[in-house]
């Protein structure tokens, strides 16, 4: 038989109302009743039950977030600031990997976890604004990133080509001329790839800088590995450069192993900007100087958002920016 809340309720000597904030975390809850709370509910084995939760209330207490990859640091750190601020509002956050396909990503919109999430938060790589304007209605949804999004539908997004822009003029204002981009896909570049390279251009041009398509170091796929190999096969091909604008911090750390393994230094011969400031840039040898997107901010903007749709908000769609800064760091360092 199934655990009921009363039954909670009943073996910890509290009401109801009680071990459903504790339940749904909210923050009012002394430390000793939540543990109290919490003993009752180990004990007993209770789960929440969802669907009984949404016809008593008409909500699931779940979001939705969807993106390509959760083995990407800068999704796995997104997942755990949306977790944590959806916590901090009550509700709990339930992970979509579409590995970053027109199938999967189809997939999480037009059916995904129908019934069982109050809103979902998504970050499409491939599907368009059109399609998805016409995909889903049922359940309230905010848009992450740089693709397109719909006029009827939030999104927030940080400026990527201001932030690349930014990455570029501080390797210029070290002194470098000859700098290049690595990381970014070579068979189908992202848009977030190529909002990147049109920051790093841009910056050039406005130096009186000539962007050289042989430059532009591409990788197989966004990963470290395949950017040791880029990186180190245009190296041995006979490219040279001084600086590097580096796609995200994956492809700055294999930039940095493919350098060391030539006897390249970083920062006097080649400075090393990437991209995210996922916790490893801090850490590694040298450390790196990364393009940091205000990652709380963005969260917190966009379960708000979420939020106020569950709540009923049916206004257009808000298109807004999240800020970002320069973290500077061994491999590109600050002005002195």
């Amino acid at each position: 038989m199934a655990v009921r809340l009363q039954d909670v309720a009943e073996h910890a000597g509290v009401s109801m109302k009680t071990v459903s904030n504790v339940v749904r975390n909210y923050a009012h809850v002394s430390p000793a009743m939540r543990e109290r709370v919490q003993r009752a509910i180990d004990e007993l084995g209770y789960r929440p039950n969802i669907m009984g939760r949404r016809l008593a209330t008409g909500r699931t207490g779940l979001l939705a977030l969807a993106f390509a990859d959760v083995t990407l640091p800068y999704f796995a750190e997104l997942a755990r600031v949306v977790a944590d601020e959806a916590e901090r509002r009550g509700y709990r956050v339930l992970l979509e990997q579409t590995e970053g396909t027109i199938e999967g990503e189809r997939a999480v919109v037009s059916a995904g976890e129908s019934g069982l999430v109050d809103g979902m938060i998504f970050q499409p790589s491939v599907m368009n604004s059109a399609e998805l304007a016409q995909s889903r209605t049922d359940i309230p949804l905010v848009v992450l990133g740089e693709n397109a999004a719909p006029l009827t539908v939030d999104r927030i997004m940080i400026d990527n080509v201001e932030a690349a822009k930014a990455a570029t003029e501080h390797l210029l204002a070290l002194g470098r001329r000859r700098i290049a981009f690595a990381g970014h896909e070579s068979a189908r570049p992202t848009r977030t790839s190529k909002l990147r390279i049109a920051g790093y251009q841009q910056a050039l041009e406005d130096a009186g800088i000539t962007a050289e398509p042989e430059l532009l170091i591409s990788s197989i796929s966004v990963s470290a590995g395949n950017a040791v190999r880029a990186v180190g096969a245009a190296l041995d091909a006979g490219l040279r450069f001084d600086g590097l604008v580096c796609r995200d911090d994956l492809a700055a750390i294999g930039a940095l192993r493919a350098l060391q393994e030539r006897g390249i230094r970083v920062p006097d011969d080649v400075a090393v900007t990437g991209w995210d400031n996922t916790p490893m840039t801090a850490v590694t040898y040298p450390s790196i100087t990364s393009v940091a997107p205000d990652m709380r901010g963005l969260a917190s903007r966009a379960v708000e958002m979420l939020l106020e749709r569950v709540g009923g908000f049916d206004g257009m769609g808000r298109h807004e920016l999240a800020p970002f800064s320069l973290v500077t760091r061994e491999s590109a360092p600050a002005l002195p």
